[in-house]
């Protein structure tokens, strides 16, 4: 019989008990009589349980039993809370969130752990001779799951039916019930809940809640990704009814409170198929002859109330999603595209960041507060770069003044550049999609000045934002703010990149005060050439991920001791949250308690992590798909990885990514030389390494799994693979690290 449930959460108290004596007592052993006569402890019974909870933690080698039979606390062995990052089928990562390095842990000691649930690990550290290598260890408890619910493909057999998900990092099927597959079809696409986990001898068992529709379908497809992530695709009832009962019109009262732009030129930049335009930027000379430029955004704070039904589900959502055929908003199209959005020819209520600056362009006076404008035209980014490539006598009132702006944004770019701010100009990604949604082209989006303007004023108004409250702190120290941080590179990935860029030729530093001069140098140095994407990507890779904090830490990449996210309220959840801060502090409110806004940071930065692997999945599943219409082709690429199973190629302007398989290589047999990153031809010396221009076609597609298997054509000079003549290189300039897809993003300030 087991024990129940008060039983075995009385054993774990008296298990800590002891683990935690033994830890305050790591200079000595003792015996078990020994440790009865240190609790005080003399009845028979107790004595055998406290027995028995020390042999249990002997058995999970919390502490150690010598040859003497005494114990002792094992000071090499530890416990650590993290989530499982399951990469493949054999073993799995516990990502610590900064505890200390990740922790390998092989499959069968994973207690049927699913990839994203958060366990207790109990893990040893690395000996002295391995101290870089990762700790090891083996789950003890199960403390979260990721989710019940997962979406894949069901397979349907007269008596039973299984799951088989779409994410790669599930590695088992879940069987379903015939009387629970809520009549799907054979290979739909369906979210089933694990009614019952796995575990020894017994498979995961679940019911389908949903079917999505037929599998390669594109709203299925999309819908299924965003089911993949958690993260929802339509509103509930009470919420798009919250947002129709928002009166339209903007009181007389509110105008009152509120300084009046109406009268200043104002208007908008934009993507040509954006629907919500949240920033908007004025301007007008003053009588002093200073230049005045508002940044004046939309101020969904005065919609959305705190602990409203609209500010619950803006809470639980966080962000908005950009999938490569649509948006999924993080507020009802009511507010998203209409009362908030700073549409030409409307008065819209806005929270604006003003600066006067004078003729040599350097901020003399500073004003922030809540504004009602009305913008005078919408400009798409291509617009806007028109005029401001146009040369001549100006037919257009609006030259002049974008004319002007753009000379002012390159000062403040020029002076952030100066002062270590990292230029990582990606190129963004585009899909031209039929009305069924099959991509027929994929082409980069070059950022140009129209773009860089509007993305100058959004960071200055961020930062300017965030060094306000922060400077207010000097009254009171406890002011609580949003802060978009960004730390430092972590010296181990810096040096493995710096290590890996020595391999093209290229040298970046890993002296902490001068990694922004040399990456931006090495930005500069690969424009345009094969290796530019591959080491662009592993460069933002190498760097530490952007979140929300309450902490001041400073933002690294655009070298501001302070940062915060004012800008883009429509789409981001934390810009909701210093917008009203922010009111809050101009109206002299006292310092907020920092720890639930702290977790609310949190929760923002998790939602942002699982909107953007959404994004990378949905451009992974149409590169997938673009390439399978074209699979006679010849491509072009660029070798970006070689591992034991093959090679991986990145294909032209598509950025598709695939792989050759070593078996697939049938003119010799091929090693892999993990330390000069390549693989050598055993009988004819072929080498092949990273950054290799080779030309492929794709030989399969699967779609369900987002691959793409390539066979290698030959190199990118023209002769065909069977007769290429060897290649013996002395210095190759490869490593094993894969990029992935390229996000999606709006760039417009969003840092």
């Amino acid at each position: 019989m087991g024990i129940n449930p008060k039983q075995e959460k009385f054993l774990k108290e008296i298990q800590a008990e002891i683990l935690e004596f033994f830890e305050l007592n790591d200079y000595r052993s003792y015996s078990v009589n020994q440790i009865h006569k240190a609790f005080a402890i003399r009845d028979r019974k107790t004595k055998e349980i406290y027995s028995d909870a020390v042999d249990k933690l002997a058995q999970e080698n919390r502490i150690i039993r010598q040859s003497d039979g005494n114990y002792r606390f094992d000071s090499e062995s530890f416990q650590v809370k993290g989530r499982v990052d399951h990469v493949n089928s054999r073993f799995a990562f516990i990502l610590t969130e900064g505890e200390g390095k990740d922790i390998w842990v092989a499959t069968a000691d994973l207690m049927f752990a699913k990839d994203g649930d958060t366990v207790l690990v109990q893990a040893r550290r690395p000996s002295e001779k391995k101290k870089n290598d990762r700790p090891e260890g083996e789950v003890v408890e199960i403390l979260e799951r990721r989710s019940p619910e997962l979406v894949g493909v069901i397979q349907v057999t007269p008596h039973y039916a299984f799951l088989i998900p779409d994410s790669k990092k599930i590695y088992e099927d879940i069987y379903v019930p015939r009387t629970e597959t809520m009549a799907a079809n054979h290979l739909d696409k369906v979210i089933v809940e694990v009614t019952r986990w796995a575990s020894a001898g017994k498979k995961a068992e679940g019911r389908v809640v949903k079917v999505l529709g037929k599998a390669g379908e594109n709203d299925t497809e999309m819908h299924s990704i965003l089911a993949e992530f958690g993260l929802p695709y339509d509103f509930p009832e009470e919420v798009e009814l919250a947002a129709e009962d928002i009166p339209t019109t903007i009181s007389k009262d509110e105008i009152k409170k509120r300084k009046d732009f109406r009268k200043v030129l104002t208007f908008t930049i934009d993507p040509v198929d954006a629907k919500d335009f949240d920033d908007a930027i004025s301007y007008q000379i003053l009588a002093n002859g200073h230049t005045e430029i508002g940044v004046h955004i939309a101020d969904v704070s005065h919609y959305v109330k705190p602990g409203s039904v609209l500010d619950q589900e803006a809470y639980r959502r966080a962000t908005s999603v950009y999938l490569v055929d649509r948006v999924v908003p993080m507020l009802p199209e009511k507010l998203s595209n209409g009362l908030c959005s700073l549409r030409p020819n409307e008065d819209k209520c806005t929270f604006s960041a003003v600066f006067e600056l004078d003729k040599k362009g350097k901020i003399v006076k500073e004003w922030f507060g809540r504004t009602l404008i009305h913008s005078d035209r919408r400009f798409a980014y291509e617009d806007a770069q028109v005029l401001i490539e146009h040369e001549g006598p100006s037919e257009d009132p609006y030259e002049p003044v974008i004319k002007d702006l753009n000379r002012i944004a390159k000062t403040f770019r020029d002076a952030r550049f100066k002062h270590g701010s990292v230029n990582f100009d990606s190129t963004e990604l585009r899909f031209l999609l039929d009305e069924d949604g099959k991509p027929i082209a994929v082409y980069p989006r070059e950022r140009k000045d129209a773009h860089k303007l509007i993305e100058e004023f959004m960071l200055l108004a961020n930062k300017k934002v965030a060094e306000y409250v922060h400077e207010l702190k000097q009254t009171d120290p406890r002011n609580t703010m949003v802060y978009r941080i960004h730390d430092a590179p972590d010296p181990e990935k810096l040096r493995v990149f710096s290590s890996f860029a020595k391999k093209f030729g290229y040298q970046v530093t890993t002296e902490p005060k001068q990694v922004s001069q040399s990456f931006n140098a090495l930005m500069e140095n690969i424009q345009g050439k094969a290796e530019e994407n591959v080491l662009q990507s592993l460069a933002v890779r190498t760097m530490s991920k952007a979140k929300y904090s309450t902490d001041a830490i400073g933002h690294f990449g655009l070298a501001f001791p302070f940062y915060s996210h004012f800008t883009s309220p429509i789409r981001r959840y934390p810009d909701v949250m210093t917008h009203r801060l922010l009111q809050h502090y101009l109206d002299g409110g006292e310092a907020k308690d920092r720890s639930p806004i702290e977790i609310q940071c949190k929760h923002s930065s998790d939602r942002e992590k699982l909107a953007s692997e959404a994004e990378r999945a949905s451009i992974k599943y149409k590169q997938v798909e673009y390439m399978s219409l074209h699979e006679p082709q010849v491509f072009d690429g660029i070798i970006t990885g070689v591992t034991e199973f093959g090679i991986f190629v990145e294909i032209g302007d598509t950025s598709c990514e695939g792989l050759v398989r070593m078996v697939d290589l049938n003119d010799d047999f091929y090693d892999l030389d993990k330390e000069n990153y390549r693989i050598v031809g055993k009988s004819n010396g072929r080498v092949f390494t990273f950054g290799d221009a080779v030309k492929v076609k794709v030989r399969d597609t699967n779609l369900a799994k987002r691959t793409i298997d390539l066979e290698m054509v030959g190199m990118r000079s023209g002769t065909g693979f069977n007769n290429n003549r060897s290649r013996k290189r002395e210095s190759p300039r490869g490593n094993r690290v894969v990029p992935k897809g390229k996000e999606r993003r709006r760039n417009t300030g969003r840092r």
